[in-house]
Parts: C-alpha cells; sequence; structure tokens
C-alpha cells in the first residue's frame, strides 16, 4: 500500500523519484506525484499510473536536488488529483507524503478549523501536514522539532518525508507502524518504503525503527527518538541484485515468480537442509528449541496466502510434532481478547514482514509472555526485527500482488522448522524423517517439471475463464491448497470462487452445482484419496465441470473429470509445494485470457500497512 521515495543530493531528483515510483508500482495505488524543491517548491500530481504523471509533465521544470515521491492507494477520501499526494500546507512552505492512517485526524482538523485553516482535499495526511505547519509558525521552531511535537499528539500509523523551501537540502522522515528504508550514497542519500527503488545506487542502508525521525542531508543522516535523543544508525548491506526486480523477459512479474520457484524453493532450503547427514540447520529455531518442543501450544497468526501457509503448517506440526496448533487471522486475533499464556509460541507468517494487522498482533502477544517466531520473506523488515527469533525465506523481491513463490518458500520453512522440532522431540520415526528430508530436496526438480506442462494449464484457463463462480475443494494437507488456489483466482481473474474442505460440499456449496460450474479438485494420491474421488463422483452426478490435480499414476480421477493436470508424486506433508503450482497457473492464465493486468490487480495492494 502506498509507496514513498525521496532524494537528496547532487543528482536530478525527478528521474531517481520517477524511477522510484515505477520500482514501487506493484505495492497497488491510484494516484501518484512528486514534490521537487529547488527555486522554489513545486508540486505535481495527478489521478492514475505513474505514467500519466509523467506525460502529464513533459515540458515542465523538474529540475531540483531535493524532492519527494509518492503512489497513493486511497483510505481518506476517494482517488483524485486534489487527494493525491504530496500534500502542500497552507502556508505553501512544507510539503509533505504520509503512508499510513492518522485515526485521530477529525480531532486535530477541528483544532484547525476553529483557527481558521481551509483544507483542500480529504486526506487525514493534509490535516497532519497543517499541524506540523501551525506548530512551527507559532512556536518559532525548526520543522524538526514541530514535526517531534506534532508526532506525539498523533494515534496511528505514519511513515512521513517532509521538505521545506526555506530548507532546500534537507528531508525529514519520521516512522510508526509504516516502513522506511535510507540509502546512504556518496553524498547523496535515497529514501522508500522498501529497497527496490534504491537497489542499483547503493547496497548500504538503514532501516528506520518505529517512533524514529531522520534529519536526512545529502553528506548527513542523524536519526533521533521522539525525545530528541541522537541513535547511531545501524547500517545494513542489501543481499539483492537488480535483475530480481525487472521482468527478465517475461510478459509479466507474477509468472517470472511462478517460474522461479525451482530456485527460490532451493534457496530457502540452500545452506539449511543436508540429507546426506540427516541434519536441518536452522538457528532461530536452534536457539529456541527448548521453548518451541514444549510449548504448550503454538498459534500461528497471518494474513491471506501466508494464513493459509499456516494452515497447512497446522497439519504438518500436529502430524509431526504432536503439539495443538491455532491459526489465527491476524486481524482478529489484534481486536480479540485472546488466551495467551507464558510458554505459548507465536508463528508470524508474512511476505513483506510489515503486515500492519500481523505486526500489532504479534506486539500484543509479546505483551502477554509468548515467544514471537518471525516467518518473512523481506530482510530487515519490521517483523523479523519485532520477533524473538525467526527464519526468512530468501525468496527474493515480489513484485506481483498476488504471492506466488513467497507462499512456497513458506512452506518451505514451515515443514524444516516442522521436522527439526519433530526429530528433537522424538515424535518422528527415522525413517520418516529421512524420508521427508529426501521429499524436501525434490521438490525443486518436481516444480521445474510442473512447470515445463504449464501449456496444460493454460488451455484449461481458456476453456473456463468467461465462469462467473468457481469452487475449490480438496482435503487434509489439500484442503488450504483449495482456499489459496481460489483466493488467487478471484484475486487474478475477477472470478467469485470459493475454496471448501471436500466433505463440506454437501453442507451447502453443492447447491451451486450446474452444468456450467466447474469445480476445481485438489486430488493428489493421500490418505483421503478415495474420499476425494467421492466427492468428484457427487459432482458428476449433478453434471459439475470437475477439473482435477492428481498424482501420476492416478487411473480413476481422469475418468470422473473434464480437465487434470498431473503432478508427480510426493508424501502428502510435501504434497501442497506441488499441487499449488498448477492452481498458480490457472489464475495466471484466466486473468491475462480475460485482458487483466495481473501484476496489479484493482483494489489490492502488495504490503498492506493499514488495517
Amino acid at each position: 500500500m502506498c509507496g514513498i521515495v525521496g532524494y537528496t543530493g547532487p543528482r536530478e531528483a525527478y528521474p531517481v523519484i520517477l524511477k522510484g515510483l515505477k520500482r514501487l508500482e506493484y505495492r497497488g495505488y491510484d494516484s501518484a506525484g512528486v514534490a521537487l524543491l529547488n527555486s522554489g517548491l513545486k508540486v505535481y500530481k495527478k489521478k492514475g499510473k505513474v505514467a500519466d504523471l509523467e506525460e502529464s509533465l513533459i515540458g515542465k521544470d523538474v529540475h531540483a536536488n531535493i524532492g519527494i515521491g509518492h503512489t497513493r492507494w486511497a483510505t481518506h477520501g476517494e482517488p483524485n488529483d486534489r487527494n493525491a499526494h504530496p500534500h502542500l500546507s497552507a502556508s505553501g512552505r512544507l510539503s509533505m507524503i504520509h503512508n499510513g492512517i492518522i485515526e485521530n485526524y477529525a480531532l486535530i482538523k477541528k483544532e484547525l478549523l476553529s483557527k481558521g485553516y481551509a483544507f483542500k482535499s480529504d486526506t487525514d495526511t493534509e490535516v497532519l501536514l497543517n499541524f506540523i505547519d501551525e506548530i512551527q509558525q507559532h512556536n518559532d521552531c525548526s520543522l524538526e522539532e514541530a514535526v517531534r511535537v506534532a508526532l506525539k499528539r498523533v494515534v496511528g500509523a505514519y511513515c512521513i518525508l517532509l521538505i521545506d523551501k526555506e530548507d532546500p537540502h534537507t528531508i525529514i522522515a519520521a516512522r510508526k507502524g509504516s516502513p522506511l528504508v535510507i540509502g546512504i550514497g556518496k553524498g547523496e542519500h535515497f529514501l522508500a518504503s522498501d529497497a527496490t527503488p534504491i537497489i542499483e545506487y547503493t547496497k548500504e542502508v538503514v532501516y528506520v525503527n518505529d517512533y524514529e525521525l531522520a534529519i536526512v542531508r545529502p553528506d548527513e543522516l542523524i536519526l533521533k527518538n521522539l525525545g530528541n535523543e541522537k541513535i547511531t544508525p545501524y547500517i545494513t548491506k542489501l543481499d539483492m541484485d537488480l535483475a530480481a526486480i525487472e521482468k527478465g523477459g517475461y510478459e509479466h512479474f507474477m509468472l517470472k515468480e511462478i517460474f522461479e520457484q525451482p530456485k527460490t524453493i532451493y534457496d530457502c532450503l540452500r545452506g539449511r537442509l543436508d540429507v546426506a547427514n540427516g541434519t536441518i540447520t536452522m538457528a532461530g529455531v536452534e536457539n529456541y528449541m527448548e521453548q518451541l518442543k514444549n510449548a504448550p501450544r503454538i498459534i500461528i497468526i497471518a494474513c491471506g496466502t501466508s494464513w493459509h501457509a499456516g494452515l497447512v503448517a497446522e497439519y504438518v506440526i500436529e502430524d509431526l510434532c504432536r503439539i495443538p496448533v491455532e491459526v489465527e487471522y491476524a486481524s482478529e486475533f489484534r481486536y480479540r481478547n485472546p488466551v495467551v499464556n507464558k510458554g505459548d509460541v507465536i508463528i508470524a507468517i508474512s511476505q513483506s514482514g510489515e503486515t500492519a494487522d500481523t505486526l500489532v498482533a504479534i506486539e500484543k502477544a509479546k505483551e502477554q509472555g509468548a515467544i514471537i517466531f518471525g516467518v518473512v520473506n523481506a530482510v530487515g523488515s519490521s517483523i523479523a526485527r519485532a520477533s524473538h527469533a525467526g527464519a526468512y525465506t530468501h525468496s527474493g523481491p515480489e513484485i506481483g500482488v498476488a504471492s506466488t513463490k513467497a507462499f512456497t518458500g513458506q512452506l518451505a520453512v514451515l515443514n524444516m522448522i516442522a521436522l527439526k522440532i519433530a526429530k528433537v522431540k522424538g515424535t518422528i520415526s527415522d525413517e520418516r524423517y529421512h524420508n521427508l528430508l529426501a521429499e524436501l530436496e525434490a521438490v525443486p526438480e518436481k516444480v521445474e517439471a510442473i512447470l515445463e506442462n504449464a501449456d496444460a494449464v493454460k488451455a484449461i484457463a481458456e476453456k473456463y475463464k468467461d465462469s462467473s463462480d468457481a469452487l475449490f475443494l480438496g482435503r487434509g494437507y489439500n484442503f488450504p491448497v483449495a482456499l489459496e488456489g481460489a483466493l488467487k483466482l478471484k484475486e487474478i481473474s475477477y472470478i467469485h470462487a470459493e475454496g471448501y474442505p471436500a466433505a463440506e460440499m454437501k453442507h451447502g456449496p453443492i447447491a451451486l452445482v450446474t452444468e456450467t460450474l466447474p469445480v476445481v479438485f485438489v486430488a493428489t494420491k493421500d490418505s483421503y484419496h478415495e474420499k476425494v474421488v467421492s466427492n468428484m463422483q457427487e459432482i458428476k452426478a449433478r453434471r459439475g465441470k470437475v477439473i482435477s490435480i492428481i498424482t501420476e499414476g492416478d487411473n480413476i480421477s481422469p475418468t470422473l473429470s473434464d480437465d487434470v493436470f498431473v503432478v508427480p508424486p510426493a508424501d502428502e506433508v510435501i504434497a501442497p509445494m506441488l499441487s499449488v503450482i498448477p492452481l498458480q497457473l490457472l489464475s495466471y492464465y484466466a486473468g491475462t485470457a480475460k485482458g487483466y493486468n495481473v501484476d496489479m490487480p484493482r483494489n489490492l495492494a502488495k504490503s498492506v500497512t493499514v488495517e
């Protein structure tokens, strides 16, 4: 959600900011804008895409060595030019961009209205900006001090960047609950929501923490807390290259990321999984093994696709480790009064590591004495830093809004965690342990084999692309995969889709079955397979269209199916990492067949940093 870019240094700021905004388009947005400071403070903004902004600026004076830029995902106020960022203060002296939500903006706005302020937009951002301006004007203080005072009154989440036309070299930035990374160059600094706009200029970055304020000049970076105490910036080296955030010849990032999975799963396993010696090396797990193996309960919290990965992990951990597991939507967990006991382990799963609901939920659980274990993709992210321990998925930047390679990376990590705990606890036989290690090692090669037959999925997608509804069914380990398949299809093709446990079909969804309804069965060979075949027969008896994801060698399911896609055999614990691949392809090809921009589906954002 929302993207921010800032630059101060000797370069022309506008090209840096524009390219940075394009790098952040994957986050989801509906308007874009820039503020540039040269002889004066110029603000340009436009509803629509960054390309629309770029076109509107042809022939305009965009020369400047300092500036800020923004892509907005509408929260307060509809998407239009006047609600787009950056905003100008009433005095015309300040310009600001903002990610997040100011919850008490109405109260502050009422105060400002009583003092004669007028507002040009419907946004909470303009309220905060004028509040800062009011403090600075009436207290004769620096912009830095005005920001500090204002933020002590603010309730909500924010990442803000401000420039002052009286100070043509300085960007003031602050964050709480919304990410900010600062890139360090030679006599220049880059600011952004994440590292993607920065990587081509520098690999040295500072991740700003909550309640920190940054004073950024070309040759100086000062970090302070809101109490005005200086903090020594911790410089991190980015482990990312430019090729990772470019399409590399693929038509869409989503397709690229689906096809990257043999490599990204291998990268996740590499250095951790050693089949020859029968070991899994994960420092985060090892350092907290006593707490993990003796946990009275594990609570997994996540949102969206990560929640589905958590559901798979529930089956795996309870099966292999014999530890009770609950899987919670972070957005619900944070507002309940959950029973969290000392010794409980919270596993927080998030691709971005910035998911607002998940972040708040783990902070709440932490206060109640739980151990927090983070499973995230983005290195240096807020959840990674808020956790006691954790494991990165090492899937690389995921640009497509619909998560694909991050999901399989999460499953790889969660499987390794479960196997490691089970081995130490003695709840798994040596034979099964070694078999599952070998199965896990074989996943990248098997995914490669699935992707070689992607055209078969493309043909199925073409056949059903005009369906208004779809039903996805699975049992056991494949039930969460059915949920994930339904989510992907609705996200990318806008076909209404629902996922259900196959046995629950008779308790309602079977009423939807008609001669035109596609019903997708995740029907790989497992302990539930005969039951799933019975469910297929029930659909065929009602003339529904059956699409089956089946295991190689299954001769029964094809006789009950209108269309089949075959995946290599795998243990049921590992099978979700394979059976999800054709469902990712199905959604991709259905979306592209309908002419949609699958990388940026409507109304969606990649990193959900507001609730």
